[in-house]
């Protein structure tokens, strides 16, 4: 696509302009990258000073997946910048940022009566729609994806206008010059970006910016100890030092804290509270009643958090969530409950008419996301406007939310985009944002609110429980001719939906779990070569809302199939890697992880001891994810242990090394904490755990040895973040089922099934 000049060149730091998104008609956004004093605009991506400093926008939340260093990255490597003079700003909330990989993605979410029109990222639905909802959610490992390519080209255009004023003093031919390490160079000749940049704002763009012949890549080839890393992340001195800035540490001139008790899930509502209760608690301010919750005010969040402990509202419940009416739902469904037919290929019906090979069912427990910081936002309203300070993934939903609580127009919303210490998808959703703008207009004064670990789990969005039941039809030889996957769970993501891009409020989101849902069954089809194949999804209301946490439906499905072909390769005394390896003739990559990880791990196939293997993949065969993990893991007398997580990961191109295995190791333990604990049981409305420390995640020195490698592939760059998470937890049960001998068939891995 062909960039004009009010495309690139939108602004300077004396005045401002539009940038132009493309679709069938061009459309126009106010310049939302604002240049500072002694700063000019190129774009809506970046602007450089006097001082040299190139400043790239991020449009996505940085939730220490590293996406404020990956993409400036990207940008630093096509304009030829020094990475010690790139800074990076959270970019506001714009359409010219619209997140279309990831609208695509969702496209049964927003456009459920005919998702295939808008399934494509290239297209114009999902463009259009995107851009008209100011979409920049972040989520599903679409950061590159979506904004590489925009990305790349902004920083060609800025740097053909900076070879421009270059040449124009040299006299010479701006196309001979070059940008490197932040100067513009042409022969011996060369000036710093800093010079340039005002001059070059004056002139005209190239039709066709020159993007370099080389993409921003690293190979994961061996490094002696103490290498530098080339682009170190941006953000690790701040986060270091202790400077960084979160929600929570916002501060405003008159600013009160508040803290918060949210009314049971279920059809629940305030009933009663008794204010008298708090007089003489130092710093408590006010009350301020909802519907469905009760705030406290105070000079401090803690003098506020006493007050609603001595006050200790009532709530009434009905129909309350309960865990064992949950395992009914899931058990009704699964046995009885109609099926939506997610996934075909081949003839199932007929090969799967007769008696099955093999059939066994597993189950999984809510997820919780855990984590760090729980959630925070401050809000402050006067003349009518409303400034949001919150980390949010979803960020143009939550204006959107809290502009319709108070009554205003989301214009009137200003959201200051703060990073996350942790999500895990659990900012997705922005209830405390809304709640924040609500209590800081019933008090008159700047509010910050902060929910504590218990409000954190009572209010939570779980990842979704389910039952599922693998059957298979083999040949005489062992290898599956017919394989049938039935999931038994809400329709999690319709759910979801509901809420951050409709609006709804949880209960009425519920309604949306009676109908199937392809996206909370991603990865419930198997990786290996089998003719006749169907997916079925029975929607459950289990009356306990749900939503997106990190690896998503991947998280419970490769949980199904690995453990299942790990069972029906012992059912016909297979070496389980062996097996994998024939099945996996139509998927070379994630062969590939197989054959790497078992010299990796030492596998040592049929032999009792404690090995466990597990393989997935995330996307496409041709530009996915892919990892196989070998996990070694006992029981002891403090339960489950697992001593070693191998793994061996393609996920394409690798921007940035240290980036990309800081997230894979960060999955794979994450992926423990899921098996190993991360759920709660529910009585009454209520979560029956209430601390961090009692999810049985897995402490620092819980943490297994950890040994990864990294494929170099020339395969399409695919997101870290995820793969990981998936092939934990049948890796362990696998590994367990070689110590015991017994079968571990329900997550978290608590109870042995035979």
């Amino acid at each position: 696509m062909a960039l004009s000049r009010r495309q690139v060149l939108v602004g300077t730091a004396l005045g401002g302009g539009l940038v132009v998104a493309w679709a069938l008609v061009p459309r126009r956004f106010p310049l939302p990258l604002a240049a500072g004093p002694g700063e000019t605009a190129f774009n809506a991506w970046l602007k450089i000073g006097r001082d040299g400093v190139v400043t790239m926008a991020v449009p996505q939340l940085e939730m220490g997946q590293g996406v404020t260093t990956v993409l400036p990255q990207v940008v630093a490597t096509e304009l030829g910048a020094d990475w010690r003079q790139v800074a990076v700003e959270p970019a506001p909330v714009s359409g010219a940022y619209a997140n279309v990989a990831l609208a695509a993605r969702w496209a049964e979410l927003w456009m459920p009566a005919f998702p295939g029109l808008a399934a494509a990222p290239e297209g114009i639905p999902a463009r259009r729609w995107a851009e008209a909802h100011r979409f920049m959610a972040t989520a599903d490992g679409t950061s590159l994806t979506a904004y590489e390519r925009p990305a790349r080209e902004a920083a060609a255009a800025a740097r053909a206008l900076l070879c421009k004023a270059a040449a124009s003093r040299w006299g010479v031919g701006w196309k001979d010059c070059d940008a490197q390490g932040g100067f513009v160079i042409h022969g011996r000749q060369r000036l710093p970006f800093g010079d340039l940049a005002e001059d070059a704002a004056g002139y005209r763009p190239p039709r066709h910016p020159r993007l370099r012949p080389a993409l921003a890549q690293e190979r994961p080839v061996p490094q002696p100890p103490g290498t530098p890393v080339a682009f170190p992340r941006l953000d690790l001195p701040s986060k270091v030092d202790g400077s960084h800035l979160f929600a929570a540490d916002v501060r405003l001139p008159g600013m009160v804290h508040a803290a918060i008790r949210h009314s049971p899930v279920g059809e629940s509502r305030l009933e009663r509270y008794d204010q008298h209760r708090a007089r003489g608690i130092p710093g408590f301010l006010e009350l301020v009643s909802h519907q469905h919750w009760l705030a406290a005010t105070g000079t401090d969040w803690w003098a506020a958090e006493r007050a609603l402990g001595a006050i200790a509202p009532e709530f009434s419940v009905r129909h309350g969530a309960d865990s064992s009416r949950i395992e009914a739902a899931l058990n009704e469904g699964l046995h009885r409950g109609k099926a939506s037919r997610i996934a075909a290929a081949g003839d199932p019906d007929t090969w799967l008419s007769g008696d099955f090979t093999l059939a066994r069912r597993y189950d999984v427990a809510p997820a919780l996301h855990a984590t760090v910081e729980t959630a925070s936002a401050t809000a402050r309203l006067r003349d009518g406007k409303l400034e949001l300070w919150v980390a949010s993934q979803a960020p143009e939903a939550a204006r959107q939310a809290a502009a319709a609580a108070l009554g205003i127009a989301a214009h009137d919303v200003i959201l200051y985009p703060m990073p996350a210490g942790g999500s895990f998808d659990r900012r997705l959703e922005h209830d405390h944002g809304v709640e924040a703008a609500l209590i800081a207009r019933a008090v008159g004064r700047p509010v910050q609110l902060t929910w504590s670990r218990w409000q954190e789990h009572v209010a939570a969005r779980p990842r979704p429980p389910v039952a599922a039941v693998i059957a298979v039809r083999a040949a005489p030889s062992g290898e599956p001719i017919a394989w049938k996957a039935r999931l038994a769970t809400p329709a999690s993501a319709r759910e979801f939906g509901r809420r951050v891009l409709d609006g709804h409020s949880a209960q009425d989101a519920l309604a949306a779990s009676t109908s199937g849902d392809p996206l909370a069954l991603e990865g419930a089809a198997p990786p290996y070569s089998i003719e006749h194949l169907v997916v079925e999804h029975v929607p459950v209301a289990t009356g306990l809302p749900s939503g997106r946490l990190r690896g998503n439906a991947h998280g419970y499905t490769a949980f199904f199939t690995e453990s299942f072909l790990d069972e029906l390769a012992h059912l016909g005394r297979h070496e389980p890697l062996a097996y994998r390896m024939a099945l996996l003739g139509e998927d070379p990559r994630l062969a590939q992880c197989l054959q790497r990880v078992s010299s990796l791990a030492d596998w040592a196939g049929l032999e009792a001891n404690g090995q466990g293997l597990a393989c997935h993949r995330i996307g496409p065969v041709a530009d996915g994810a892919c990892m196989a993990a070998v996990a070694s893991a006992r029981r002891d007398a403090r339960g489950v242990r697992v001593d070693k997580i191998a793994a061996v990961a393609d996920i394409g191109r690798i921007v940035n090394m240290d980036v990309a295995r800081q997230q894979i190791e960060g999955g794979l333990v994450f992926g423990l904490g899921l098996a190993l604990g991360s759920s709660t049981s529910w009585a009454a409305g209520l979560p029956q755990t209430g601390r961090l420390g009692l999810l049985g995640l897995p402490l620092l020195g819980d943490c297994p040895e950890i040994a990864v490698e990294l494929i170099d592939s020339n395969a399409p760059a695919a997101d870290p973040g995820e793969i990981g998470v998936a092939v934990v937890a049948p890796a362990v049960a696998n590994a367990l089922f070689s110590a015991t001998g017994v079968r571990f068939r329900r997550l978290p891995l608590t109870e042995e099934e035979e």
